[in-house]
């Protein structure tokens, strides 16, 4: 069964929060992937010796299709895309570290320049940096690079799995390595969080509601780099996991952890500004209900001409509040959109303002304008359908087949409507688009969950798990240390991968004290290695 393009489109569309309502008789799949809402950060390139100005260089690497069988199909090639940047690394003869991002689910570039401690601290090691493109996004396309081919179905969107991308890593770093005569060279992984998109359908008059996670931006990439360290610990002597949310699977985590935090992180600010948010849906929904209701509703949220819809605009203002809970961080910021520091505390300050009277929608308009049009260059938010620009498009696939987070539960006290977590509808929907039976139960099998403090202490080692108390992931990340060796950094004032970014002369001491602390575990696994180097040799 094919595929249709408009079914993809429609899986990853409006980002990490974004909520479509259809119905069987009539499908519209015309709503937009917020794509003004993600932008690349500003970087401050390193400069070379040479002269040239760059972040990185572009390379290919031949990759096989399947690690894991050895039927004919299995052996077919595809190029797999990788970033490197030598300007600061030491050598091969020094044995100078290599730093290797895990990509995810999305366009390698995008991550790259966003994931500034990288390069930040690369001068003070030596090292080689690395960023390696996850399989079918970017440019990493199996199939001879047809996403038309590699998409149209579960037969050949079956070699998109975790699985498979970590072998993927694994191989093309030890192939890497011996291509640089850097075959001692220690490894060290990076990763910061696979992304996520929430999803309402309405199916035959029922509503169903579920999340598909995906760090798009935000939660994958350290997820891979702690389960690639235990999976080839030969292969990386090292994992810097930031805001992995490893404990997210097959009810280890509480459903309802993800949205408690978005509404603390709001009702800290201000009990006001929580009660109005909370108190908004059912207003909002009764206004699209009335005789011009939805005229209303446009022109208070400044909603382009072409298209209104209530439950789209309540996935519009979802997906402003749930990502600026994960990025509320204490410097401007453009990750995502161009934001203020401590985004959070301004939309506050925006539905607080005595200004706005009691006019909720006022209130509301503010708060959105925080995230979606703080440069005050918009005139109206569209929200009709716009193209992808990461290429984001397959997370839907792993939602549906292994990447199974119960994490959409909203209980009395949340900021958002009332909804329980069903498991039976995501299985539903994904055989009715997809065709496949999720595996709920792999992840964990796969690579652990339960128990993870006892199983952990006895297997595992160089690990350090980042999480900031104000991201909604961090409810599934692991909070405590584990052991001398598997160590976890928590800051009650830290949003998502906050340690990742670039550093800036305005980041407060925690931050600050939070990087110097995974520089000197990274320097001690470094130089623990040198030292078991020298006396093997």
């Amino acid at each position: 069964m094919r595929i249709e393009a408009n079914l993809i489109l429609f899986f990853w569309a409006f980002s990490i929060f974004s909520c479509l309502c259809f119905s069987v008789s009539s499908v519209n799949f015309g709503y937009r992937f917020h794509s003004s809402a993600i932008k690349a950060e500003q970087v401050k390139l390193p400069r070379k010796s040479s002269g040239t100005n760059k972040l990185y260089k572009t390379k290919y690497f031949t990759q096989i299709l399947d690690h894991f069988n050895f039927n004919p199909k299995s052996y077919q090639k595809f190029q797999h895309r990788y970033l490197i940047n030598d300007t600061y690394w030491g050598g091969p003869k020094k044995n100078s570290p290599i730093f290797v991002y895990t990509g995810n689910e999305g366009d390698i570039e995008w991550f790259a320049q966003n994931t500034g401690f990288m390069f930040d601290i690369a001068p003070h090691f030596q090292a080689l940096l690395v960023f390696i493109e996850h399989r079918f996004y970017g440019k990493s396309i199996p199939f001879g690079g047809d996403k038309d081919v590699a998409y149209s179905n579960a037969s050949t969107l079956g070699y998109l799995t975790s699985t498979q991308a970590l072998a993927d890593y694994a191989t093309l770093i030890i192939d890497l390595k011996k291509n640089l005569t850097a075959v001692d060279a220690p490894v060290v992984v990076f990763g910061g969080s696979y992304g996520g998109s929430m999803i309402k359908i309405q199916f035959k008059q029922t509503l169903i509601s579920f999340l598909f996670f995906s760090c798009l931006i935000l939660m994958f990439w350290a997820v891979l780099a702690s389960w690639f360290r235990l999976k080839y610990p030969h292969v990386a002597i090292g994992a810097l996991a930031s805001s992995a949310p490893i404990l997210n699977f097959e009810n280890i985590t509480s459903p309802y952890s993800f949205n408690n935090i978005i509404t603390q992180d709001f009702r800290s600010e201000s009990e006001n500004c929580y009660k109005v948010i909370k108190g908004s849906w059912k207003k909002i929904e009764d206004t699209g209900k009335q005789s011009g209701g939805l005229e209303l509703l446009r022109k208070s949220f400044r909603i382009c001409k072409n298209f209104i819809d209530v439950d789209v605009l309540e996935s519009w203002l979802e997906t402003a509040f749930a990502y600026t809970a994960m990025t509320d961080y204490p410097t401007p910021s453009n990750f995502l959109n161009p934001m203020p520091a401590y985004p959070v505390k301004q939309m506050c300050k925006a539905i607080d303002d005595p200004k706005s009277g009691n006019d909720t929608f006022a209130k509301l308009y503010g708060a959105a304008s925080v995230y979606y049009n703080y440069s005050g260059t918009a005139t109206c938010f569209n929200l009709a359908y716009s193209p992808d620009p990461h290429g984001l498009d397959m997370w839907s696939w792993q939602a549906c087949t292994e990447m199974i987070m119960p994490t959409s539960g909203s209980n009395k006290e949340s900021i958002f409507p009332e909804n329980q977590w069903n498991y039976s509808r995501r299985a539903a929907a994904c055989k009715a688009f997809y065709g496949v039976h999720p595996r709920p139960n792999w992840i964990t099998t796969e690579f652990g969950g339960h128990d993870i403090y006892r199983v952990l202490k006895r297997y595992g080692s160089n690990m350090i798990f980042f999480n900031g108390l104000r991201d909604p992931w961090s409810g599934g990340g692991v909070l405590k240390n584990i052991s001398k060796t598997i160590v976890a950094i928590v800051a009650e004032q830290g949003a998502h991968h906050v340690d990742l970014r670039f550093a800036t002369k305005d980041d407060p001491k925690w931050l600050r004290d939070v990087r110097q602390m995974e520089i000197n575990i990274i320097s001690d696994w470094i130089s623990q290695y040198y030292h078991d180097l020298a006396h093997q040799s």
